[in-house]
């Protein structure tokens, strides 16, 4: 079975190489399009603002890169103030821009999945009542951590790093798109955001996805890839490893593998 990678350009090469040496046909078809912003003039004073915060927080590894593209020559990461990750890939991220391993917080090894939740059982045991915090993303995104915060006495605030943008495939992608509609079982789709979804439903528009499969690296992918109508769609950890595992297990009389579940897409 080929595996469709659908992050965007830059991280799906890096994972169909990863996936190719574990022996996974893999793909890439990029879902998500990422662009920096037109003025990086915000990302610089929020550089020269981290000293004063008690964390800043990305949630993923696109924010660090574009984050990290605007520090200032000689800025280093301020020893006061804690980077908080949202799982294995923005963790890489961090400790490859230089953030000390000391002040790294990321979610347990164990966490059921890798979100602002799965963080946030890091942080709560701390005060955060009047502590700034700076949280890095795309132009928009999920305000739960922020209110979260607020509630505990913490004063969040949003700094955009990067624009998301729907995907223009190549004649490659192009053709691997018709190649997986002629042939669903011969397909597996990595979906690794509910955006991704949504750009896929909009490339094929009245395909019918009932026969074919996905792997979600989060629940919430899960949900949005059955309401899109695939047929089957399992939850598996964000690492190249577990999908190979997943994607050989789906030779198991139960189809299991690696994933933590794979479910009809019809509830």
């Amino acid at each position: 079975m080929r595996l469709i990678v659908t992050r965007p350009a830059e991280q799906a090469a890096r994972w169909v190489l990863e996936l190719r040496s574990l022996g996974v046909d893999a793909q890439p078809l990029p879902l998500l399009a990422i662009a920096p912003l037109a003025d990086a003039s915000p990302l610089r004073q929020g550089w020269q603002d981290l000293a004063g915060c008690a964390l800043a927080m990305f949630v993923s590894a696109n924010a660090v890169q574009h984050f990290c593209a605007a520090r200032p020559d000689g800025l280093a990461w301020p020893a006061g103030t804690l980077a908080g990750s949202t799982g294995p890939g923005t963790s890489a991220a961090l400790r490859a821009a230089g953030v000390p391993e000391a002040n790294l917080v990321e979610p347990a090894a164990d966490a059921p999945a890798f979100d602002s939740e799965a963080l946030w059982a890091r942080l709560a045991a701390r005060d955060w009542a009047g502590r700034r915090v700076l949280i890095v993303r795309g132009e928009d995104g999920r305000d739960w951590l922020a209110e979260t915060l607020r509630v505990r006495g913490a004063e969040p605030r949003f700094l955009a790093a990067y624009r998301r943008l729907a995907p223009v495939p190549d004649a490659a992608g192009a053709a691997l798109l018709q190649a997986a509609l002629a042939a669903p079982r011969d397909h597996a789709w990595l979906l690794s955001s509910s955006e991704a979804v949504q750009h896929l439903l909009q490339l094929a528009p009245g395909a019918d996805w009932s026969a074919s499969l996905a792997l979600a690296t989060h629940p919430r992918i899960a949900a949005t890839a059955r309401g899109a109508g695939f047929g089957r769609v399992g939850d598996v950890a964000p690492t190249p490893a577990d999908v190979a595992r997943a994607l050989v297990g789906l030779a198991d009389p139960a189809g299991m593998g690696g994933a933590r579940s794979i479910q009809s897409g019809s509830q």
